[in-house]
This record gives C-alpha cells, sequence and structure tokens, in this order.
C-alpha cells in the first residue's frame, strides 16, 4: 500500500455512491504544510469511509482547504501560524486559487467542498494582503 491509502473496498463511495472502483481510503501522508498526519481507523471502527478516484482528489482538496483555513484563522487572531512568512501566504494563497480552479472546472457527483467557501477564503487572503501593503 502506498502513502494516502489504507487498502480497498469493494463497496459504495461514501461520497458520491458510486460502485466504480477501486475505492480507496485516504488515512496516511502529508498535510499542506508538510506535516504527517495517521488517520488509519482503529479496529473498533465498524464503519470506514471509502472513496472513489473523484471523490478521493475532492477529499484531498479539502484537507488542504481546512488546514490553509486553520492556519489562515490563527494569523488572524494573532496567534503563531504557518502562514508567518510572506512566501508561505501566498503559497497557500495560489494554493487556494488552484482549488477553487479546479472546483470551478470539474463537475463532481457529490460536492465535498463548496466553492463559495473557497473563494471567500480567498477574498479574505486579498484583504489581508491589501491591508499589509498598505501598512508596510
Amino acid at each position: 500500500m502506498t502513502d494516502g491509502q489504507a487498502g480497498f473496498s469493494a463497496g459504495r463511495c461514501d461520497a458520491c455512491s458510486t460502485e466504480r472502483g477501486p475505492l480507496m481510503k485516504l488515512s496516511l501522508g502529508k498535510d499542506f504544510f508538510g506535516r504527517a498526519y495517521d488517520r488509519l481507523s482503529p479496529s473498533s471502527d465498524q464503519s470506514p469511509k471509502w472513496f472513489c478516484e473523484s471523490c478521493s482528489m475532492q477529499k484531498n482538496l479539502q484537507r488542504d482547504f481546512r488546514d490553509i483555513r486553520a492556519e489562515f484563522e490563527k494569523l488572524s487572531a494573532g496567534q503563531l501560524s504557518e502562514l508567518r512568512g510572506a512566501d508561505q501566504l501566498q503559497r497557500a494563497h495560489l494554493r487556494l486559487r488552484e482549488i477553487a480552479t479546479i472546483l470551478d472546472g470539474n463537475m463532481f457527483g457529490a460536492r465535498l467542498l463548496d466553492p463559495a467557501d473557497v473563494h471567500a477564503l480567498i477574498g479574505r487572503f486579498q484583504a489581508q494582503a491589501g491591508s499589509s501593503s498598505a501598512v508596510g
């Protein structure tokens, strides 16, 4: 098995209900900021989530969006954040724009991430950049 896959299931995608496989369980890897994560289900988990290829890609976009939003919230609150440097902030902004482009250009069977939420966060990034340059 490779990073990001805990195995395969012969059932249905838990997001879009497709039966086309293979279905994957995302569980190991690194987040947008390079931090390791391990989301393997414990053996007691009787209902693990499985995703088709398209929904797996959306789950990765969703995870990046969620991580960037959490770090931006910390930054906005004056807390220590992975976005403390201008280059990290720019990289995250570019990733959000990439996510928005992917979501705007593709029609998925199930939407795991609302494009409006991504565009709203992009707007907040742009407002932050504008206020930073006005201060500088």
